[in-house]
């Protein structure tokens, strides 16, 4: 990795100096009133960007194109090929003219609008172009399309959602609702789902069209969902509606709102910078710098790749699109009021950097990196998808080439995300290696801040980022969060831990180098500061502060886990492999661990310090912790951030060791002025919870699922049902149930709680009795002929 930086910095070097030594570069002048036919001079520019980039290709040496201040509107991408690459030492840059703002926007501007009045504040102008109509700003600012129920900025989640959103009363008010949207969580939360309206059935029902954008197949969830672009549903300000029929927008202004002088825009296209290269004929030494990026269309009907066993799925596209990249970067930049992903590094891209910019207000994530699943060894695409043992190729990482490797995310501020994709985040790493996230904030996002969605290929570098308002819309993740469902992978548990416990090498196929995430601030109120989730495997997590929800490890192998801070919450270990080789050790938790289904307890859980004697004794009951300790926490300046313990804390005399608190996020003063900080907590000692009651179930030892954590390890869409502690051997019980199942219903009847089933229980005669349980992210219903 320091090969990498090197690198960036020298490049970065060069780019610098180049203006000291003007007779050594070349500057490409671009105006939005220049002509095409001009030399490119800054008394005669150029009209477009693609007009300076012919003349850069004809220039040697260092090349700077230099855009006036103004708005640039782009009918298609300015598209970068080999034939624009540039040597070492003489890049290519395309920036702005010194101190002006130069706009690149992907809307069209609506010119000569006729406005009328139509009804009920609602006004109307006829469209003459032939125009895409999916967004509208107005003056600057995103409009809403006309929904159920409308907009409510308040509202925590998809600003405002309705249960009756698509049924039959409401679809009845709509004379014909075809090119409408609907959009709605996953039925579990683990993400969301959008459909295209094609009409209504004979029922008078929606009849729907998608429900591909989650990896993991669901209905909708029965409350959080809203339908928009029905024109029956425009009702409110700020609302618009286009009739694609008789080309006539309608809008609903503000009250003292001038329709005359407002500037009307409305995306176009959802790529404004295009790099297409190969790994054999790359796009080289290119810097996008100093432009505001705005305006493109959104791609939520086009999300429908899997990326692997994932819960994504993906668009391959982005405002910034890289392929076959090598040392280009972008820097210093604004994008904001993005319909899709900002920054997307597709297949092959080496050595690329984003650094300096603001990314905010975005529709789906702000940077990605995302290989091709045919660079994957074995490959599966679905949760439930599995290779056998017998035929998984056993050749450890990558078959060819064609992924994100050695690339950088530095110094970014990153916020308000995914507004209309919900399974997205502020970096997502998937099918790719060594990219390095250092340095930025990322906050006010509605799943995870950082996603790693598999272990191919590791080597990653989680450093100093600061990390929080995450996981706001959706439920069961993590602001740093992981899936490690990778070639060995398989839905069955119990088949599965067998295959690790014979060989666990086998889960390090693909994670080939170990994640390290270290120096990040993280807070999550809705879920887990970090959470390893399935399969997570080869991590190195040291130096962490966590504000809020703790370090979740699910299942996996070779995870180190040492001098991380959990204020007010607490190590959450979830269904261990055997012989996992896990290691949790000089950690400060304030509560008692909270494990899920855990029989081996890895490597090494010791000389951690605890809040209290009670907690440190439960630990050491079930075998760990022999050398931990336990005493009360004294903070630096917790008010302040400063989480750094003072001396003569009990948890220094067992190792822990303090580390800086004041270099978390971004790190560029511009940035760092208008970054916002996470809520300081007060700590407080986590009081043990009094535990549940647990009752013998015909041998099985249960209780009722009544914890986050509980629902996040079996899987279950919402916290519900009775929860299987362990199994005896040989019981009755033994003959349909296995430990973390979740019985869901009993004799036909369904359980919700510990006294539900008891309920049930007595209801039995002899037999014809069901029981449904869900195991492996499955309903199961099992027959049986017993006496209760």
């Amino acid at each position: 990795m320091a090969t990498i930086r090197t690198l960036t910095a020298a490049a970065l070097f060069a780019v610098l100096l180049w203006p000291v030594h003007a007779a050594a570069q070349t500057n490409l002048y671009v105006s939005a009133t220049g002509n095409d036919g001009n030399p490119g001079t800054r008394s005669k520019p150029v009209a477009s960007i693609s007009a300076a980039l012919t003349l850069a290709r004809k220039t040697p040496g260092a090349v700077f194109i230099r855009l006036f201040g103004g708005t640039y509107h782009l009918s298609k991408p300015v598209i970068f090929t080999p034939a624009d690459s540039r040597k070492d030492n003489e890049p290519l840059v395309l920036t702005s003219v010194e101190h002006q703002v130069a706009v690149v926007s992907g809307s069209v501007a609506l010119s000569r609008l006729n406005w009328t009045p139509y009804k009920n504040g609602i006004w109307q102008a006829k469209i003459t172009q032939h125009l895409v109509f999916d967004e509208l700003f107005v003056n600057g600012k995103l409009q809403h399309m006309a929904r159920y129920p409308n907009y409510d900025a308040s509202a925590q989640i998809m600003g405002g959602t309705a249960a009756d959103a698509i049924g039959k009363g409401r679809a009845a008010k709509w004379a014909s609702p075809a090119g409408g949207y609907v959009h709605a969580l996953h039925e579990a939360r683990w993400g969301d789902f959008h459909f295209l309206i094609k009409g209504k059935d004979s029922s008078g029902l929606p009849v729907l069209e998608g429900g591909w954008q989650n990896n993991r197949r669901s209905g909708m969830h029965e409350r959080y969902r809203y339908v928009e672009n029905v024109f029956e549903e425009l009702d409110t300000a700020n609302e618009w509606f286009y009739d694609h029929n008789t080309r006539i927008l309608y809008y609903s202004p503000p009250k003292g709102f001038d329709l005359k002088t407002a500037k009307f825009e409305t995306p176009q296209v959802p790529h404004l910078f295009e790099f297409r290269g190969t790994e054999e004929q790359p796009v080289k030494n290119i810097t996008i710098s100093a432009l505001t990026l705005t305006q493109t269309a959104r791609t939520f009907m086009q999300n429908k790749e899997p990326l692997l066993r994932s819960d994504w799925t993906i668009y391959r596209g982005g405002a910034v699109f890289y392929t076959g990249a090598v040392s280009c970067r972008l820097e210093k930049c604004v994008l904001e009021n993005l319909g899709g992903n900002a920054v997307f590094f597709n297949k092959f891209n080496r050595g690329c950097e984003v650094s300096g910019c603001r990314i905010s207000e975005i529709g789906a994530s702000a940077i990605c990196f995302v290989g091709d699943p045919a660079a994957v060894r074995s490959p599966s695409f679905e949760y439930n998808e599995y290779i056998s043992l017998a035929k998984i190729d056993l050749t450890p990482g990558p078959k060819t080439n064609n992924y994100p490797k050695d690339c950088k995310v530095y110094d970014n501020l990153m916020f308000n995300l995914g507004y209309v994709e919900k399974q997205s985040a502020g970096v997502e790493l998937s099918m790719c290696s060594d990219i390095v996230v250092s340095h930025n904030t990322i906050y006010d996002v509605p799943r995870a801040g950082i996603n790693v969605s598999e272990g191919t290929w590791g080597g990653h570098i989680i450093e100093y980022n600061d990390i929080f308002n995450t996981v706001k819309e959706t439920g069961d993740h993590g602001s740093f969060n992981s899936w490690g469902r990778d070639r060995y992978w398989q839905p069955d548990k119990k088949k599965l831990d067998s295959i690790v416990a014979e060989n666990p090498g086998l889960a390090l196929l693909d994670v080939v180098k170990p994640i390290t995430l270290r120096y990040n601030r993280f807070r999550c109120d809705h879920g887990w500061d970090i959470d390893l989730d399935d399969g997570s495997s080869n991590y190195y997590i040291y130096n962490n502060l966590c504000l809020n929800g703790g370090i979740k490890l699910r299942e996996g192998v070779k995870r180190v886990v040492e001098n991380n801070i959990m204020v007010n919450n607490t190590f959450h270990p979830h269904v261990w492999f055997k012989n996992s080789g896990d290691i949790f050790r000089h950690n400060i938790v304030q509560a008692a661990y909270l494990p899920i289904g855990i029989a081996d307890w890895g490597r090494e859980i010791d000389y951690n310090a605890f809040p209290d004697s009670a907690s440190l004794a439960e630990a050491r009951s079930r075998g760990t912790d022999s050398h931990s300790v336990y005493g009360p926490l004294t903070f630096e300046n917790s008010e302040k951030g400063d989480f750094r313990v003072k001396q003569g804390a009990a948890a220094l005399s067992v190792g822990f060791k303090n580390f800086s608190m004041d270099s978390f996020g971004v790190v560029s003063v511009g940035l760092k002025k208008i970054a916002k900080k996470p809520v300081f907590p007060t700590t407080i000692i986590a009081n043990n919870l009094a535990k549940d009651e647990t009752i013998d179930f015909m041998g099985a030892k249960v209780k009722s699922l009544s914890t986050a954590g509980e629902q996040s390890a079996t899987g279950m869409d919402r916290i519900r049902g009775v929860l299987v502690l362990s199994v005896a051997p040989g019981s009755a019980a033994s003959a349909f149930l296995q430990t973390n199942d979740v019985i869901l219903a009993f004799n036909r009847k369904q359980v919700g709680t510990l006294k539900e089933l008891q309920e049930a229980r007595n209801t039995v005669t002899w037999k014809n009795t069901e029981i449904v349980i869900f195991r492996n992210q499955q309903q199961l219903k099992r027959k049986m002929e017993v006496k209760m």
